[in-house]
């Protein structure tokens, strides 16, 4: 493994990956726009549905999956959201089986990104120190942040830690894999990182919860779960650096599916990111 990275991340990086999947694993309808969104929304009542999605990095001899859902069970438990199918099924549909994947990254532990870990007990789990620290300690237990958190999926991943392949990560930029490399930006949660993959087509940045919708970071307004405000507007600002003239993919936005092409008899569960794409150029200027 590579040391951290210097300089701004935003020139060309030579790898292997071939293909970038955005996989829709659950949505939730009757979400508002008052929900996503920091302070005051003019229309906080209308309707805003949101998506969840884990992303598989396929190349040429190693997959990484960014991020790993919630459970079925979850799904159940808190109610509201429709199931369509977990990420190891997802991954099936797309050639990969689970033991295909040899790296797990973790942008975050919030419940709806780092459930499934047991899926995958081959991969390295790749996360923020601060991110574990923070969500292990009794704070994390009170009020809101309860609501956010799985305590069965932290069990798991301090599970992965005791097997020694948690790859715990100290802030700034690191490349787990030539063309593929993870950012720590902060701002909606403490240890909150994204992904930067080179792909022949140009960079994609996969946002995650950094920018749950496109409408977060084209028009510069936070989302509305904020660990420091002032970090998760920097974080906008370095996923545009660190896309460049490429792609961002918003963590949670319907929109995903409009900008990106679904896989032949796919639609609404698996998008391919890496390929240009014709919808995506005419919104890329929106987020200057």
């Amino acid at each position: 493994m590579t040391g951290p990275m210097t300089g701004p991340m935003t020139g060309p990086m030579t790898g292997p990956w071939r293909r970038v999947y955005a996989l829709r694993y659950a949505y939730r309808e009757e979400s508002v726009r008052g929900e996503h969104f920091f302070g005051h929304d003019d229309a906080c009542h209308a309707p805003m549905p949101i998506d969840y999605y884990v992303w598989a990095v396929v190349g040429d001899d190693s997959v990484v999956l960014v991020d790993t859902g919630f459970t079925r069970e979850t799904a159940t438990r808190r109610g509201g959201r429709t199931y369509l199918a977990d990420p190891a099924e997802l991954l099936a549909h797309i050639g990969v089986d689970a033991a295909d994947v040899g790296t797990v990254v973790l942008t975050h532990l919030h419940y709806d990104h780092s459930g499934n870990v047991a899926q995958f007990p081959g991969a390295e789990v790749v996360l923020q120190r601060r991110e574990l620290d923070f969500w292990s300690s009794d704070v994390a237990g009170r009020g809101a942040f309860a609501h956010l958190l799985d305590r069965d999926d932290l069990a798991v991943v301090h599970a992965a830690h005791e097997e020694r392949r948690l790859r715990l990560l100290d802030g700034g930029d690191r490349e787990l894999l030539p063309g593929l490399s993870v950012h720590h930006v902060g701002g909606h949660t403490p240890g909150m990182q994204v992904v930067r993959v080179e792909t022949r087509s140009g960079p994609v940045v996969l946002a995650s919860d950094a920018s749950h919708f496109y409408e977060n970071i084209e028009q510069d307004r936070p989302y509305g779960i904020v660990d420091h405000l002032p970090s998760m507007y920097a974080a906008f600002d370095r996923i545009n650096e660190l896309a460049g003239d490429g792609r961002v993919v918003a963590g949670h936005d319907p929109l995903v599916r409009e900008r990106f092409p679904a896989e032949p008899g796919l639609s609404g569960l698996v998008h391919r990111i890496d390929h240009d794409p014709s919808g995506y150029a005419e919104n890329a200027s929106q987020r200057r």
